[in-house]
C-alpha cells in the first residue's frame, strides 16, 4: 500500500514546496498497522530521520497529505539500541517475579508496529503517579497488575489517586525510600514511577520504570495512553527530567522544548 520511494518524493516535494532545503536522505522500510492506521517510517540513520521529520512540520504536512491518524519516524540505530534494552533487561527479570513481563518484552523487539499479548500477574503493585501518570496508569492496567494509586495532592486534579505528602520534584524524581516504605506497608512487591532507571531490586521489592524499562518514548506514550501534565511542578526538576530524557532519545528535543514552555508560561 504504502511504498519507501513514493513516500520519499512526497517527503522531498513538502520539503521544497515549504522552504526546506533538498536534503538527501534514505528510508528502509515502510511498516503499516491498518488496525490503528498508523505509519512507520524506518529511516536508514538518525541524520535521515532528522530530515523526514523538518522539525515536526515536514511529518505534520505528510501525515495530512496521506491521509494516515499518525506517523512515525524511526532509524535502524533507534530501533537496534531498543532491542539491545530489551536483551538485556530480559535476562534481568528471568527466573524473577517479573518473568510475567517477558511477552511484553518480546512482543517489544518486533515492534513496529505494537502488538501485545493479554497478561496477567497476581503481584500487587504500588503506582506513584509522577510525570507520565497516565502511562503508569495504562501499564499497570495492561499488565493485568492489582494496584493501589498514590500521588502529591492536586498534582494531577483529573485523575484518581490517593494523596500523600511530598514536593513537587517528586513528581519528576520520586522518593525511593518514601515508596519502599509505603510499598511495604501495603503488601506491594512492584512499586511503578517515573524513577531515573529503569529497574532495580531493592530486597523482595522491584523498582520499575516501564517506561525506561521497555525504551518507548514520550510521543509513543501519549498515543498509547494518554498524556495529562500535572498542574504543581518544580521548574528546575522539570528541565533536568526533559533533558535527561532527550539524551536518553526517549523524547525528541523539539517535544522537550514545547513541553517546558507550555509549563513555564
Amino acid at each position: 500500500m504504502f511504498v519507501p520511494e513514493e513516500i520519499a518524493e512526497t517527503i522531498r516535494r513538502i520539503r521544497l514546496e515549504n522552504g526546506f532545503p533538498d536534503t538527501p536522505f534514505r528510508i528502509d522500510e515502510i511498516r503499516y498497522e491498518e488496525k490503528g492506521d498508523k505509519l512507520f517510517i524506518i529511516a536508514h540513520d538518525r541524520t535521515d530521520k532528522s530530515v523526514i521529520i523538518g522539525n515536526s512540520f515536514v511529518i505534520g504536512k505528510l501525515r495530512e497529505e496521506l491521509g494516515v491518524k499518525q506517523v512515525t519516524v524511526y532509524s535502524n540505530l533507534d530501533l537496534e539500541i531498543k532491542r539491545r534494552k530489551l536483551r538485556e533487561n530480559s535476562g534481568r527479570i528471568a527466573g524473577t517475579f517479573l518473568e510475567f513481563l517477558q511477552p511484553v518484552v518480546e512482543a517489544e523487539m518486533r515492534f513496529p508496529p505494537r502488538k501485545w499479548p493479554e497478561i496477567r500477574t497476581e503481584e500487587r503493585g504500588l503506582l506513584f503517579l509522577s510525570f507520565n501518570a497516565k502511562a503508569l496508569l495504562g501499564f499497570a492496567e495492561s499488565f493485568g497488575m492489582e494496584y493501589r494509586a498514590v500521588g502529591i495532592k492536586y498534582a494531577f486534579p483529573g485523575l484518581e489517586y490517593e494523596a500523600i505528602e511530598g514536593n513537587a520534584g517528586e513528581i519528576f524524581f520520586p522518593d525511593e525510600e518514601k515508596l519502599l516504605k509505603l510499598a511495604r506497608e501495603v503488601g506491594a512487591r512492584i512499586v511503578m514511577s517515573d524513577f531515573p532507571f529503569d529497574l532495580k531490586f531493592a530486597g523482595t521489592i522491584a523498582l520499575l520504570n516501564p517506561m525506561r524499562f521497555f525504551h518507548i518514548g514520550f510521543f509513543e506514550l501519549k498515543y498509547l495512553f494518554g498524556f495529562e501534565k500535572p498542574v504543581i511542578y518544580d521548574k528546575k526538576a522539570l528541565i533536568d527530567f526533559i533533558t535527561a530524557l532527550v539524551y536518553e532519545g526517549l523524547m525528541e528535543s523539539t517535544d522537550g522544548a514545547n513541553l517546558i514552555w507550555r509549563m513555564w508560561r
